[in-house]
């Protein structure tokens, strides 16, 4: 099994500044079998794989996540 990090994170292009949200790993799996990520509040949800290609999942009804600008491994 391969070693993904704990927790990204992701910068969303926002008019004024960056937004940058904080996500962290889940037991669970993607489609793709890569970790799914998800913010403190569950709702930002998102599968990454080892290559740092991050793939939006919906945490509800009616949502449209944007794809962030990059993901990183959150500072320390």
């Amino acid at each position: 099994m391969e070693q993904y990090p704990e927790s990204y994170e992701l910068i969303f292009q926002a008019s004024a500044v960056d937004d940058v949200v904080v996500v962290r790993r889940t037991d669970q799996s993607g489609a793709g079998g890569s970790p799914i990520y998800e913010d403190e509040t569950g709702i930002v949800r998102a599968e990454i794989s080892d290559r740092g290609e991050v793939r939006m999942l919906a945490s509800g009804g009616h949502q449209a996540h944007q794809l962030p600008v990059t993901a990183r491994t959150e500072k320390v």
